[in-house]
């Protein structure tokens, strides 16, 4: 298969990365051709602390999802968390030169460029711009302002900053694993468009995904992304607490949570009990489940009332604000048992799970319908809509050119030349943007 016809994304995680190969199919599903997975070492609460075993991780997930699908992989697209990520709300305009025109594509773009250009702190950067409601000449309320006339077009945009040397240093692998990097995206972003449906954004919801060093939120509302967030713990600080409560070591810690572990003390007996066996030649150590699930349960509340403080923070208790839909948990986190049960009593707000199996071809692979890969398979979504925008882009500009030569005559020389000067998309400029970054930052 020509390199043209499939994508890839890669999540790199703080206890997993995942390199997934896919395609659309005929239907609009996106089938799943091949997967790797490995254990990341070098990520710390979603951000790269070294550089070395990052790139042997990303190599190895790489290989595994070659070797699987038989594809040679050159790009790909990327997720980006961590603690260092923030967001800001922010109004900006454009006057346009001829307003008896209507408004394009450019003017929109126009408008997204100058917001890049906003002042950020000192060693900040704009990750995302993501435009939400336009106004056309002060008519306000207006969802996509293309083919409308007007002189002054103005929107409110959701802006997504993050560290320069922590995008910096995610790049850096990336090329060091000697692959090329297609675009970058906010992680929490990517897993709503996995999990989430279009009702479910209309009518308001928050996506709650919970990795391993990090809880991203995202929350939607009229369609709109409303409010992002990246809470520093995850799954991570539960184990590690076990490990420290228990007296067990890591590995162990970690099994007893997935095997085990409930969100809710009050499932377990007292006389249930479970047996750890002793380091080199020591005793095996019980364990009551009750106990367990008190050490799973602390922390996992002060997890949840931190994700619920954001989602005051946005205006949820307004009622313009409300949040129909509730709550859906995704991540690897989120299959701890009763954890549903757990969040909707603390926030008293429906929640459900969500699997990114809706936008998968129906024989995909069960294991990949999980919530653990909500994430890889969001950014394989991404990749596949900007490869989709470049085709489009390009085909628009043959299109125009056949255009020109039909009315004006021109030979199909001029034509050929024409079409090699396709006009870039968004995407090829932002790539282009980001590469150019990246080679200086070296």
């Amino acid at each position: 298969m020509e390199q043209g016809n499939y994508s890839v994304g890669l999540d790199i995680g703080t206890t997993k990365i995942v390199a997934i190969i896919g395609k659309e199919n005929e239907y609009g599903k996106i089938e799943i051709l091949g997967i790797g997975r490995s254990k990341s070492l070098g990520v710390h609460r979603g951000v790269v602390n070294n550089i070395t075993q990052t790139i042997k991780s990303i190599q190895q997930a790489v290989e595994l999802a070659e070797g699987n699908s038989g594809l040679k992989i050159s790009s790909v697209v990327v997720g980006i968390a961590g603690q260092h990520i923030r967001s800001l709300q922010h109004s900006d305009y454009i006057t346009r030169a001829k307003s008896e025109e209507v408004i394009n594509e450019d003017d929109v773009e126009k408008l997204c460029n100058q917001v890049y250009k906003l002042v950020m702190l000192p060693g900040e950067e704009i990750i995302h711009v993501l435009p939400q409601e336009f106004k056309v000449d002060g008519q306000a309320e207006i969802k996509q302002p293309m083919g409308m006339y007007g002189g002054r077009l103005e929107a409110n945009f959701h802006v997504v900053v993050g560290q320069v040397s922590s995008i910096r240093n995610v790049g850096r692998c990336i090329k060091s694993a000697g692959l090329d990097l297609g675009n970058i995206t906010l992680e929490p972003l990517a897993s709503a468009n996995a999990v989430l449906s279009q009702e479910e954004k209309e009518a308001g919801v928050a996506l709650i995904d919970i990795g391993g060093g990090t809880t991203d939120l995202a929350i939607f509302k009229d369609g709109i992304i409303r409010h992002t967030a990246v809470i520093p713990f995850g799954g991570n600080v539960i184990t590690e607490d076990i490990k420290e409560g228990c007296s067990i070591i890591e590995k162990q810690a970690e099994l007893l949570k997935i095997k085990f572990g409930s969100a809710w003390p009050g499932e377990n007996k007292d006389n249930e009990i479970v047996s750890i066996p002793g380091l080199r030649g020591r005793e095996p150590k019980e364990i009551t489940l009750k106990n367990l699930s008190k050490i799973i349960h602390a922390r996992v509340v002060e997890i949840v009332e931190q994700v619920y403080v954001e989602i005051k923070n946005y205006g949820h208790d307004e009622q313009k604000k409300k949040l129909i839909a509730g709550i859906v948990l995704t991540g690897g986190g989120s299959q701890l048992k009763h954890l549903k049960q757990l969040v909707e009593y603390i926030t008293g707000m429906d929640t459900r799970i969500g699997y990114p199996n809706e936008h998968l071809a129906g024989d995909s692979d069960e294991e990949i319908a999980s919530p653990l890969y909500a994430t890889a398979v969001g950014l394989l979504m991404n990749a596949v809509q900007n490869k989709a925008k470049v085709r489009e882009a390009r085909q628009e500009a043959v299109d125009k050119e056949l255009d020109r030569e039909v009315f004006s005559g021109e030979d199909s020389t001029q034509t050929k030349t024409a079409i090699k000067k396709e006009r870039k998309s968004i995407f090829d400029k932002w790539s282009e943007k980001l590469k150019d970054f990246l080679d200086n930052a070296e």
